[in-house]
């Protein structure tokens, strides 16, 4: 132990007086930790972390798939991963392999909220339904009151809720006085009887957890349209807690089992005639489920690894950087290392003092690269998350944070230190009895070889990171710039909903006329619209389409279509030009015959050689519907949906008409939630109007969501943008670095030539021509690299295809812009040596030999 201190001790008194060379690698050492620390803070707290329940080892999810949110008929590959409520409860009745098999909503809904508080306004908040047994599947304790027990989700219990410790600090200060209060639900009174465990922000990680938590029993009673006892209609989650010693294999199969015999006896819900087919073939698959409901860890997972991968080039590029600096460092100490074994000093006892010195570096850059993962952390979720403040994600580092941070700092020290500290020790002791001071040329040979061997690695992988940041850039420019079909110039959307307020399905015509009247009204708006949902919102309702004297469709024949209701302005506000037929007007009335307007997409997939649409009818519940609706006009396609799909095929309808043959079955599509405004350029104070103006009609109707178009659709790519920013941010650091590391070696190069330079100047030697040598051998290690890492980096393009859209692996202008920074970096490192080798004089030199 006294010879580990007295090595630390030392260790710390040549970075004393170096402190040039301490400055340096204890900088690069803290962007190089600090950078993998921040991102393994994200990587941790998204994809490693479980739920913060009790033993979520034996925690199971019944599906593997991210199905949300409303779905109806036959999922695809007849893999089920969301449930109907009824399905729900025939699999918990038949598999008591579970102990407990909870429920919950596949999403947590925006739900009018007026609290007990005095003067306080009704507010959209997330809520979610859940299973009376959901907080005992997950074995939690309220942090005050109490939770939901299976008596509360009984038809006739009292409404009860509980509210999260996260809404409860945030919105009411901790104020005990809540529990036992009654707050309004979509105007419904229920009762807070308690507060969810700190730190518990529900069965998944989502950017708006739930703050309100209320018992299926509810749903009925508080939706117009209610989805609990619908059979075909598929809207929640199942999770549970599997019995001590059961198997996840013959477990799997019984549910699938159930499964099967549950969609048997109930043959009839489904509208396709080779419903029996797919029978046989519906399953379910069991997941680990203490991670809770994994959506946000599947859509993250590719993007996080891959920046996880290039932070850890980064920082073996700074590596590389150290070891070059130690080399250096040592090199110039082989005098002193050989006269300290010429006095008896051990080979073992000079590596380790060595590796100390290493170590003790490395740790002091760990420790400033704490402070740069922590600040890292904040930056890094400011630009993952923008419009997500709510994420139940932190910038503090965690202690498996804190170990993966000290892991990497002691591997870091091992590595930049190992290859230096080996070269040194071996320096003969002889050597310094000789009294030249110049050490061994053999070692400073291996030295030389080993430094240009490094800078060769980071030149390489400095390529792949600029090739990579390129694809990623280019990527990113083409999805954001890219053809929507919309215009997004002075366009604003709103959302509220009606059925939240109240409103009956007889009331929504005098509100949507109410809305559209008084929006016209403000100063600046010159087009107001409703409709279900706005584009790239990432939402719409999707049925299978019967066309009028079409034969019925056949087994597996693909007959999907999205569809949605838009007021008549709409698809004139948002750019959805007419190409043939006719718009929606403000004459299809809910008394109207029924109507549709489709995209071209939709003409494509159902009519063939040359047919037109226009007079066409078809309908949605199977052949016997295929009057409902008639198409009047055809429109350009557009990205409603998702900016990396192909335009789907869809069609629109007017506002307030049912289909003929199934008016009930269309309730909950007559509650729009979204209002698009038009503006004149941009109106002062638009929000707080729109506030006013839905609070004015009813209090109950506040604003819910409100956005500029633009900002809409930038949001789409946050992913994207993080990605692209710090792999281009990385990238920089790498060349950065690299350059450094060019430098360092042609500068010793040159320090150990100075002799050999000054004879060949004294001989007629001209400064271009010392120039153009020392140029030369700084550019060959480049181009050594850039031979390396181009084949490699195109090798590893194929594990980010699914980051990249409409970009090739072997794009020739990204590869031309990586190889260009990458040469004329090397010849920047370059030319400060070479001007100092070529200001030599000669007689100096000389003399000095």
């Amino acid at each position: 132990m006294n010879s580990i201190l007295q090595d630390v001790s030392y260790a710390l008194r040549q970075l004393r007086k170096a402190p040039g060379f301490a400055i340096t690698a204890v900088l690069t050492l803290a962007l190089g930790i600090g950078a993998n620390t921040a991102i393994f803070t994200l990587v941790h707290a998204v994809l490693l972390r479980n739920l913060p329940v009790a033993d979520p080892a034996t925690l199971v999810r019944v599906g593997d798939r991210d199905d949300c949110c409303v779905n109806g008929g036959l999922p695809r590959d007849d893999a089920y991963s969301i449930f109907s409520w009824e399905l729900y409860k025939h699999l918990q009745a038949s598999t008591p392999e579970f102990e407990q098999l909870a429920a919950m909503q596949s999403y947590p809904w925006q739900m009018t909220v007026l609290s007990n508080k005095p003067g306080s306004l009704a507010k959209g908040v997330p809520a979610s339904f859940v299973s009376g047994n959901y907080f005992q599947t997950f074995g939690l304790q309220p942090f005050a009151g109490r939770l939901l027990t299976p008596a509360d989700d009984m038809p006739g219990a009292t409404p009860v809720a509980v509210i999260s410790y996260q809404a409860w600090q945030r919105d009411f200060g901790g104020d005990n006085s809540i529990i036992g209060s009654t707050f309004l639900f979509k105007t419904y009174p229920a009762t807070i009887v308690g507060v969810a465990p700190a730190g518990f922000y529900g069965e998944r990680m989502i950017d708006s957890p739930a703050n309100f938590y209320l018992p299926f029993a509810l749903e009925p009673i508080m939706s117009q349209s209610p989805l609990l006892h619908a059979k075909p209609a598929n809207w929640v989650y199942v999770l549970g807690r599997v019995k001590p010693g059961t198997a996840l294999g013959p477990l799997q199969d019984k549910v699938s089992a159930n499964l099967r015999n549950w969609l048997g006896e109930n043959l009839d819900l489904y509208k396709r005639a080779d419903v029996k087919k797919h029978l046989d073939a519906s399953h379910v698959k069991l997941t680990p489920g203490g991670a809770g409901i994994e959506n946000m860890q599947q859509e993250y997972k590719s993007g996080l690894y891959l920046l996880l991968t290039i932070s850890g080039l980064v920082l073996l590029i700074a590596c590389a950087n150290l070891a070059n600096l130690v080399l250096v460092r040592a090199t110039g100490r082989s005098a002193e290392t050989s006269l300290r074994m010429a006095l008896g000093a051990q080979r073992a006892r000079i590596l380790r003092q060595m590796l100390t010195e290493s170590l003790v570096l490395s740790a002091i850059g760990g420790l400033a690269g704490l402070g740069v993962a922590y600040a890292g952390t904040k930056m890094l979720l400011s630009l993952a998350f923008p419009a997500s403040p709510n994420l139940p994600i932190h910038a503090t580092p965690s202690l498996p944070v804190f170990g993966f941070a000290f892991a990497l700092t002691m591997l870091t020290g091992l590595v930049f230190g190992l290859a230096p500290a080996w070269l040194t020790a071996k320096a003969q002791p002889a050597e310094a009895l000789r009294g030249s001071g110049k050490g061994n040329s053999g070692a400073r040979g291996n030295a030389s070889l080993l430094q240009r061997g490094l800078v060769v690695l980071q030149a390489s992988l400095s390529l792949i990171l600029l090739i990579a940041a390129g694809l990623l850039s280019k990527s990113l420019n083409k999805l954001e710039h890219q053809d929507f079909g919309f215009k997004t110039e002075d366009r604003v959307v709103i959302h509220m909903d009606p059925e939240n307020a109240g409103y009956k399905p007889e009331q929504l015509s005098g509100l949507y006329d109410e809305i559209e009247q008084k929006f016209h009204a403000i100063p600046g708006v010159e087009q107001v619209a409703l409709a279900g949902y706005s584009p790239l919102e990432g939402d719409s309702w999707g049925e299978g389409v019967f066309l009028n004297g079409k034969p019925e469709p056949g087994p597996d024949q693909d007959i999907g279509s999205r569809w949605l209701r838009v007021g008549p302005e709409m698809l004139d506000l948002v750019g959805e030009n007419v190409v043939l037929g006719r718009g929606l007007s403000a004459q299809d009335t809910a008394a109207a015959p029924g109507v549709a307007v489709v995209n071209q997409t939709f003409v494509k997939k159902f009519f063939h050689n040359g047919e037109n649409p226009i007079g066409a009818r078809f309908g949605t519940n199977g052949m016997t519907s295929t009057n409902d609706f008639m198409i009047v006009g055809v429109v350009k396609d557009a990205k409603w949906a998702q900016p990396r799909e192909d335009d789907q095929p869809r069609y629109f309808r007017p506002l307030l008409q049912l289909a003929a043959s199934d008016p009930k079955g269309e309730g909950r599509s007559l509650h729009t939630n979204t209002i698009m405004l038009h503006t004149h350029g941009d109106v002062a104070g638009l929000e707080a109007q729109s506030r006013r103006i839905l609070a004015s009609i009813n209090p109950n109707l506040p604003v819910m969501y409100y956005s500029t178009f633009a900002d809409q659709i930038s949001l789409q790519f946050t992913q994207e943008r993080l990605i692209s920013r710090l792999t281009l941010l990385f990238s920089g650091l790498a060349l950065l670095l690299a350059a450094i590391g060019l430098y360092g070696v042609t500068a010793y190069m040159v320090a150990r030539r100075t002799s050999e330079i000054g004879i060949r100047m004294a001989l007629g030697a001209n400064r271009g021509s010392v120039v153009a040598m020392v140029l030369r051998q700084a550019l060959v290690q480049a181009l050594v690299g850039l031979v390396i890492g181009l084949p490699v980096a195109l090798a590893c393009v194929r594990f980010m295809k699914s980051q990249l859209y409409q970009v090739e692996g072997a794009d020739a202008a990204v590869l031309g812009f990586a190889v260009v920074a990458l040469v004329v970096s090397a010849c920047v490192a370059g030319i400060i040596p070479a001007s100092r080798a070529a200001g030599i004089d000669p007689m100096v030199a000389l003399r000095n030999e």
